[in-house]
């Protein structure tokens, strides 16, 4: 029988009656797309993290496209991914024909590590260009440890951090502003922890890679005069430049965010902090409740000590085999009872179109960790009943209470 309370997804977005305001003074005024607000949130994403340059784009998918062309990878270039993530960190590299190689990870952290990392590389065979770390969770990846090996072997780092807007370093570094780390993307899907409905932001303190993206965004489109290469097209009879006149030297793609999506974006970062302190509230919380309740063979996902993760999932471990159940007995039981839960992730490697490229790929770490994850609802405006309810009906689907 479903529970009477309403149901408990595993993420959900806040919105407020500022969010709706500020995208409402949007479809009231001139832009809705390529005006002033992407302008602003762009500068404030950036001023926030603590990088120079903050690039808007469609989603963080797209964002992670950006970053590969950015880098200029192609055919013939290999990256690492930990197999532990989302299809997008993958996909993104392959859109451009480069070949992936993945890394195993922690098995308790769920997390790519320097040591996995060197694996990965040996069996890359020397023709890695660049390395795609996952802050899983929100966990931050060790940014110091894999920066060392990416500076040993003159690789770049580009940050997967769609899990952890908000979150912080060891050094203290917000995520996105890592001195290891050549680009970093985020995610602004609703689930996430801040939200423009879709949307994605890659943070850079290189100008290069930033003007790069900018221009890839938008079908590799120029207005700049002094960049145009047709002058019998471009320019009239006294040398100036026509005013209708724009060119593209190379394809582009049409990876733009709208002005009403980042006026969203921009009320929804001025609670970025907050919500972060919220979702940390609820993480210990959980964490507190679940040593209470004494469940056999049920812990939290392990910690990374030092960072401060700013939390997008709530993952628990648990040994179903132990149990004597099934995940998805568990997952039917708890949905039955009004909590949602996920998996995150089914490891990239053995999804079909990667298992043919490499079928004999074994990676432990990952498979032991897929084995027995599974994310709890985790989003600010949950209450700390909420939380309570969770774990009792989690307590109820293992058996662990009646």
């Amino acid at each position: 029988m479903t529970d009477a309370k309403p149901f408990l997804p595993y993420g959900r977005q806040w919105i407020e009656d500022d969010d709706i305001a500020a995208v409402v003074g949007v479809l009231k005024g001139d832009f809705l797309t390529s005006g002033p607000a992407v302008d602003a949130f762009e500068t404030a994403f950036a001023r926030h993290v603590g990088a120079r340059h903050a690039v808007a784009c469609s989603n963080g998918t797209t964002a992670l496209h950006l970053t590969i062309k950015a880098l200029g990878l192609g055919p013939g270039d290999t990256v690492i991914v930990p197999t532990v993530t989302f299809l997008a960190t993958a996909n993104a590299a392959v859109y451009e024909g480069v070949r992936v190689v993945f890394a195993d990870v922690d098995p308790e952290t769920a997390l790519m590590t320097p040591d996995t990392l060197r694996d990965a590389l040996a069996r890359a065979g020397g023709a890695a260009k660049a390395i795609l770390p996952v802050h899983l969770a929100g966990q931050p990846a060790d940014m110091a440890g894999i920066g060392a090996v990416a500076a040993e072997c003159g690789l770049k780092v580009i940050e997967d951090a769609c899990h952890a807007t908000g979150g912080s370093y060891e050094d203290g570094h917000r995520v996105g502003a890592s001195p290891h780390g050549a680009m970093a993307v985020f995610s602004l899907h609703p689930v996430k922890t801040i939200t423009t409905g879709e949307g994605g932001v890659i943070t850079t303190n290189d100008d290069h890679f930033a003007e790069r993206m900018r221009l890839l965004r938008g079908h590799g489109m120029v207005r700049d005069e002094a960049a145009f290469l047709n002058a019998d097209l471009a320019f009239d009879g006294a040398g100036a430049g026509n005013p209708w006149y724009y060119e593209m030297a190379e394809v582009g793609f049409n990876y733009r965010i709208t002005d009403m999506q980042c006026a969203l974006g921009l009320t929804q970062l001025a609670k970025l902090d907050r919500f972060v302190e919220r979702r940390a509230e609820l993480v210990a919380l959980y964490d507190r409740l679940l040593a209470d309740a004494g469940l056999e063979h049920v812990r939290p996902l392990g910690r990374r000590a030092g960072c401060r993760p700013g939390w997008h999932l709530y993952v628990v471990l648990v040994d179903f085999q132990a149990l004597g159940t099934e995940r998805a007995r568990v997952m039917t039981a708890m949905r039955e009872r009004g909590v949602g839960t996920q998996v995150h992730y089914l490891p990239v490697h053995l999804q079909p179109y990667y298992r043919r490229l490499d079928p004999n790929l074994h990676l432990p770490g990952a498979w032991d960790y897929y084995r027995r994850c599974l994310s709890l609802p985790l989003f600010p405006a949950m209450s700390d009943d909420d939380v309570a309810r969770v774990v009792d009906v989690l307590a109820g689907a293992i058996g662990g209470r009646h």
